[in-house]
């Protein structure tokens, strides 16, 4: 089973993309990692990651044993190393192939798209300025997509041929 991670700053598009591939892939399972640590109110330590990773390799393997299910999307904000590695190891482990992007675009799209999601509820100042921040710890990651100027479609196009 292929299990593509979509990882990247807050409001860089994973969910949009990953949504696309899912919807447009059928046996395919959508699982946002943020639902897997979704504690009110939000408490993002070490404690709370290590649930999340658990969380999500655990459903990736009950995903695994669906015969419905041919492959999982996987979105989530990974901005330590070491915890893509043990989400990447994890899906190892459980004899599936993950397949690691970084979506990035520049800062001033990326305020553009901020402004532009009226709906989700943490497109607050507060946030965007800790989007803007973490840009850093994603330029040096594994197979960087940059999303200026292109579609979800464009972008789910570049992840498929990267695929076969």
């Amino acid at each position: 089973m292929k299990v593509i991670i979509l990882n990247g700053p807050m409001g860089v598009g994973k969910t949009t993309v990953g949504k696309y591939i899912a919807e447009h892939n059928p046996g395919t399972a959508f699982i946002d990692g943020d639902w897997c640590m979704d504690i009110h109110p939000f408490v993002g330590n070490n404690e709370t990651r290590a649930m999340a990773v658990d969380n999500i390799l655990y459903m990736i393997g009950n995903y695994q044993k669906c015969s419905e299910c041919s492959m999982v999307v996987l979105v989530w904000l990974m901005d330590d190393p070491n915890v893509v590695k043990q989400i990447s190891d994890g899906i190892k482990n459980l004899n599936a192939q993950p397949m690691l992007y970084t979506l990035i675009c520049g800062q001033e799209e990326l305020i553009r798209r901020w402004e532009k999601d009226t709906q989700c509820e943490w497109r607050t100042d507060e946030w965007l300025n800790i989007s803007l921040k973490s840009f850093s710890s994603f330029v040096s990651m594994e197979n960087i997509i940059d999303t200026d100027g292109l579609s979800v479609e464009h972008i789910a196009e570049m992840i498929s041929d990267h695929m076969l």
